[in-house]
């Protein structure tokens, strides 16, 4: 999540920072440098301004490079976006690693907790925003279709990992996706309003759910 709110620090004084710092690099380095500015940028503007306000350009301008520059790293807008969307993803999944570094212990609640969470921050806000657009864009769809697929099950399995849940016994599957259903669920209700106060009694109740089912 750290990686959005270093996106939005795309002002001129910033961005020249970075051409400075970036100067001083090895040319691979330099390059991996710009890409990371970018797709940083892109989920940024995808969280602020949604699909229709997240053009090649806004999105280079943020980052402190220059279009052609964005070109050379992505050619059209849908692999700059459906990138930054996998790189949304591949976050998600650290952040969630990093809070069990040694696994959850059995405090399911603790896991339930951090699933919501990523649920509802901006990282989720800015995939959701590559859904809606992916719904009406026929170059878009079977890309980001496919890679939601990947990280839908890339989140089972962590999940499953975590609760310490066993999937041969019958419904814990089912279970388990319900919970990241639900989970999603709550992102969505979470764009609109500060659903914190409801979210957390939902969270507490579906932890005692699941060390009823997976006990």
């Amino acid at each position: 999540m750290g990686a959005v709110t270093g996106a939005s620090t795309g002002t001129p004084s910033g961005a020249a920072t970075a051409d400075a710092r970036a100067e001083r690099l090895p040319k691979q380095d330099r390059s991996r440098a710009t890409r990371q500015r970018l797709l940083e940028a892109a989920v940024a503007c995808l969280a602020e301004r949604g699909w229709a306000g997240s053009t090649v350009s806004v999105v280079a301008e943020r980052a402190g490079v220059s279009r052609g520059a964005a070109q050379h790293h992505f050619r059209t807008r849908e692999d700059l976006f459906t990138a930054a969307v996998e790189y949304v993803a591949e976050e998600r999944s650290t952040a969630l690693r990093a809070l069990f570094p040694q696994g959850a212990s059995g405090d399911r609640r603790a896991v339930v907790a951090a699933l919501v969470d990523l649920y509802t921050g901006p990282l989720f806000r800015a995939a959701l925003h590559l859904w809606v657009a992916a719904s009406d864009e026929e170059q878009l769809r079977p890309r980001v279709t496919e890679l939601e697929a990947r990280v839908g099950r890339e989140t089972h399995r962590i999940a499953v990992e975590l609760l310490g849940a066993d999937e041969s016994r019958p419904g814990v599957r089912e279970t388990v996706q319900g919970l990241l259903d639900m989970a999603r669920g709550l992102g969505l209700a979470n764009l609109l309003t500060d659903d914190t106060t409801r979210r957390a009694r939902v969270v507490a109740q579906w932890a005692d759910l699941l060390d009823t089912a997976l006990a």
